[in-house]
């Protein structure tokens, strides 16, 4: 199977949670300001972080559930980025679907540049690399938004949700391949 297959299947399983989720809940997440995202997926990480580093865990979900939610949560901050001042609070099944879809061509897209440049070398990296990736990119969400949103010479917000996005498809992409731990 190639990377863009793989990466086709990973996020495949992620958007029916996401579609499943939004049928229950609607689109609660429209209350979310971008901190909250950002926390929500700051909490996933360190949770898998935990596990990580205690080798154990109490509760049922595993780190795969949490990347799934990492994946998703990222997702759901580059839409909200790009419906900057729209107040709405739910939004129709057909248009959140379809910019997910959006987001995730972008982020592929994204990916499959990167890949060409680095030459796959996320096949070689731990877990624990990726989640360490991820909380420092939250780290710098959260100095970007105490900053107002200006940086000087680095990138945006949505930048660092697609790094976010693409480090959980690796990760689940190499738990699916048995090479990390689930």
């Amino acid at each position: 199977m190639t990377t863009s297959e793989q990466y086709d299947r990973v996020v495949s399983g992620c958007r029916n949670t996401f579609l499943k989720k939004t049928a229950d809940y609607g689109t609660s997440w429209r209350v979310y300001r971008t901190i909250s995202i950002t926390d929500q997926i700051y909490i996933k990480a360190k949770r898998i972080r935990t596990i990580q580093e205690k080798k154990q865990q109490k509760i049922g979900d595993g780190i795969r559930s949490e990347f799934e939610g990492i994946l998703n949560y990222a997702v759901i901050g580059l839409i909200q980025l790009s419906l900057g001042n729209d107040e709405r609070e739910q939004l129709p099944v057909e248009e959140v679907e379809k910019s997910y879809d959006e987001k995730i061509a972008a982020a592929k897209s994204l990916m499959l540049d990167k890949n060409h440049d680095y030459g796959e070398a996320w096949r070689d990296m731990s877990q624990e690399s990726f989640t360490d990736l991820i909380l420092a990119k939250l780290l710098r969400i959260k100095q970007i938004i105490a900053n107002e949103g200006v940086t000087m010479v680095s990138e945006g917000i949505d930048a660092n949700y697609f790094d976010i996005l693409n480090y959980a498809v690796f990760a689940l992409i190499l738990i699916e391949e048995g090479k990390q731990s689930n």
